[in-house]
């Protein structure tokens, strides 16, 4: 549909092979179809198995064995800003252990993705990270000072925190109001207020929007004045807990590339979230969590090779990434991996 109307129906292999209708209602084309396009391969494959055998049938590309052993290691390559020593967390009104000794450390500059199913313990972790949570046993330091330490006003300055719902933090009046009220909690002076909110919505790109009710804009919108709230009183880690849930493919890609951009100006930004091509293609760092463990952690690419692994937290990657890992590429997005065959082609 587009504009309240329907444009196309019909079986998925031909509507979900339609690039220009796709594009012009701002859908995500399937990964298979956009690399044969690109490829200029006949075929229109909507899974990595179709695209598979389409490739091994005629030849477009030879299979090979995945070598990641030019991919670092998981530890951190700057000085840990938030390390957890064995933290668990119990939640006593329903008995349940939600965190089961977890050990992690986040360097600065990381753009780190965590996945996992519901009940996997994500957000209990990531509530942790700005003291919303406190261990039931263990620590979980920021700049080595546990988070039991800190008053909110000092963590408010640290970590950054922005929920899944966006109404669930908004209550302000205007726009400009929502972004303001932090700051004003922490005690700046007016001036310092002005330039941070003039800094924060430039950084979402709600320039203008400050005297806009924040309950009248969109999902997407909304969103961003979340994010913008959190970022005024500008701390060195954002967490956001599903950022992209509720948004079409469009507002999808561009709340990440604002993410993104952030993370380029020196902010730590932890996602967490269900969706595996959101982590493929913007993170840096991938934890999978399964009952309150840590079942992965690595370079995004090499966690994602690990299909076996991933099927334990009941996840499974993409259909490009699943293709990268038959034709033997590092690639973990279409562009990467037509750049990627097209050299090898180059090559031969």
């Amino acid at each position: 549909m587009r504009d309240g109307r329907v444009v196309a129906q019909g079986p998925p292999n031909e509507i979900m092979t339609d690039l220009p209708a796709l594009r012009s209602c701002g859908m995500r084309i399937p990964p298979a179809v956009e690399l044969f396009h690109e490829m200029g391969w006949p075929g229109n494959p909507l899974t990595s198995e179709e695209a598979i055998d389409l490739i091994r049938e005629n030849g477009f590309a030879r299979f090979r064995a995945l070598d990641l052993s030019e991919i670092s290691s998981s530890e951190a390559k700057t000085a840990p800003i938030l390390r957890a020593e064995a933290v668990r967390y119990h939640y006593p009104e329903a008995g349940i252990e939600a965190l089961r000794g977890i050990d992690l450390s986040v360097g600065r500059g990381e753009f780190m993705a965590i996945l996992g199913q519901n009940g996997s313990g994500k957000t209990t972790l990531a509530k942790h990270f700005n003291g919303l949570l406190k261990p039931s046993s263990g620590k979980l330091l920021v700049h080595g000072k546990p988070t039991t330490e800190y008053t909110h006003r000092e963590m408010a300055r640290k970590v950054g925190y922005v929920f899944q719902n966006p109404d669930h933090q908004i209550f302000s009046q205007t726009v400009r109001a929502e972004v303001a009220f932090g700051l004003k909690v922490l005690g700046e002076k007016e001036k310092t207020i002005d330039q941070r909110v003039f800094e924060a919505l430039e950084a979402v790109s709600l320039l203008n929007f400050e005297e806009k009710v924040p309950f009248s804009l969109t999902k997407g919108e909304r969103q961003r004045v979340a994010v913008a709230s959190v970022l005024a009183a500008q701390p060195e880690v954002l967490v956001l807990d599903e950022p992209t849930t509720g948004l079409d493919y469009t507002h999808q890609v561009s709340m990440m590339n604002m993410l993104k951009s952030l993370n380029r100006k020196g902010h730590t930004v932890i996602i967490i979230t269900h969706s595996m091509w959101i982590a493929a293609e913007y993170a840096d760092r991938t934890v999978v969590m399964k009952n309150g463990s840590i079942l992965l952690d690595g370079p995004t690419r090499a966690v994602f090779a690990d299909e076996a692994r991933l099927a334990e937290a009941s996840l499974r990657p993409s259909s490009v990434i699943r293709l990268s890992n038959r034709l033997g590429t590092k690639a973990l997005t279409v562009g990467q991996l037509v750049k990627e065959l097209r050299s090898r082609a180059g090559d031969r």
